[in-house]
């Protein structure tokens, strides 16, 4: 069945994209444009609407050398919602149906064109809030993940050789030598899962941006250090202790990476109902946060499990020992110094090469990870190859997940679901 959709987004533009495949795109596609088509080649010429036509190009794409594996053909039309409207109208009068959410890109991971894991990519690059998740949902559109799944699959699918030959043929025991390499194999595929698996923090700080709390105490210059980093007036800013009640937000992106800051009422006692809940945010706040930036006066930093950057807020009022950094929002003085900062203790270069987006990658790791310790455990047991087979068989299925390989109907149209109805 040939599909069609509208696939740039609607509105006024230079050029507006309606994108059809399937077997008898081709067809349609002639009976609708001025010129004979030929693969792979860009054809100018009049498209006919029916009740109005629009001089535009026109491109075909033979399967299975297309996006979707299938016969592929794009009109590029004039921008504007009615004579995009009018091309998409008229494919459909010629016997396409519209497209549904993503149904472009399920076609071409049915055909074998690429991974689920490129698909949740490529998602996740159009869905993109900063620059380096766009670099990271390149790297999975990449096969990056696929490549490192299937390279994993292949030392186990080694290793459950060795095993099931035992099984078969017991009478012919497998040698401490290749008990010994399987073990080897398996401590390999152990240290690549933990790897992966480490770099999910990395992961979703990209995704859903690195929370970095703003806390100290009343009146030691939170709001105007937010609006110092924001570059514009986000917060309150008041000589009155304790205006800040609520959390204020707002974003900068630092090397391509987002970071959402939040400003916290002063953390202190009180007998005010409304400063005590704005403290509880506050606490909230740096429990949840990825990294505290911790306004310092007379009063200890807090002890967390994050990174905590401590600052000496108003430097050029009054000099503070024992910070991290000296900054002075009214002259901008330590600034710059302290987004740097900020980005390597909260981010880090490290983590550049990070791709572990989503969590159904995590858990299919970990589901990977664990099968392959009780392996190991197994081994190192001393116990019958019949015993640990099923862990690898197990891990084996589990890094099947990442790459689509295993994964349910369910998983399936959950992820295509996330598309526009054009991609």
């Amino acid at each position: 069945m040939v599909i069609s959709a509208i696939a740039t987004a609607e509105g006024r533009g230079g050029i507006s994209v309606v994108r059809m495949s399937g077997e008898g795109s081709l067809g349609i596609a002639q009976k609708m444009f001025s010129k004979a088509l030929h693969p792979n080649m860009m054809c100018p010429g009049e498209i006919d609407c029916g009740d109005f036509r629009d001089f535009g190009m026109c491109v075909y794409f033979r399967a299975p050398r297309s996006f979707t594996g299938e016969d592929v053909v794009e009109f590029h039309c004039h921008g504007g919602r009615e004579i995009a409207r009018g091309v998409l109208q008229r494919t459909i009068a010629l016997g396409a149906r519209l497209a549904e959410r993503g149904e472009f890109t399920k076609r071409a991971f049915l055909n074998g064109k690429l991974s689920l894991s490129a698909a949740e990519g490529m998602a996740d690059m159009i869905n993109a809030s900063s620059r380096a998740e766009v670099r990271a949902g390149y790297l999975l559109y990449g096969e990056t993940l696929t490549r490192m799944g299937k390279e994993l699959q292949g030392k186990i699918r080694t290793a459950l050789a060795s095993a099931d030959a035992d099984v078969d043929y017991p009478e012919e025991e497998l040698n401490a030598g290749s008990r010994s390499e399987i073990e080897g194999t398996m401590s390999e595929v152990e240290a690549s899962l933990c790897a992966l698996c480490a770099q999910y923090s990395a992961g979703r700080k990209l995704k859903q941006g690195v929370f970095c709390a703003i806390l100290g105490k009343p009146n030691a210059g939170k709001s105007t250090l937010l609006n110092a980093l924001l570059g514009y007036d986000r917060a309150i800013v008041s000589p009155v202790a304790g205006t800040t009640r609520d959390t204020v937000e707002g974003e900068i992106e630092l090397h391509g990476v987002r970071f959402r800051l939040v400003d916290t009422a002063g953390m202190r006692e009180s007998a005010d109902e409304i400063e005590t809940e704005g403290v509880r945010r506050a606490e909230q706040a740096m429990r949840a946060a990825d990294i505290i930036l911790w306004l310092k006066e007379d009063d200890a930093c807090p002890v967390t499990d994050v990174p905590v950057i401590v600052v000496g807020a108003k430097c050029d009022l009054s000099h503070k020992e024992g910070c991290d950094i000296l900054v002075s929002a009214r002259t901008g003085e330590g600034i710059e110094e302290l987004k740097e900062c900020l980005y390597a203790r909260g981010y880090g270069e490290e983590n550049e090469g990070a791709f572990l987006l989503e969590e159904r990658h995590l858990a299919a790791a970990r589901d990977a990870l664990a099968a392959t310790r009780d392996a190991l455990a197994a081994i190192r047991g001393g116990l019958s190859a019949d015993l640990y087979a099923e862990d690898l068989r197990r891990a084996y299925l589990a890094l099947g997940l990442l790459t689509g390989e295993s994964a349910s109907e369910d998983v399936i149209a959950e992820i295509f679901d996330k598309f526009c109805v054009g991609k």
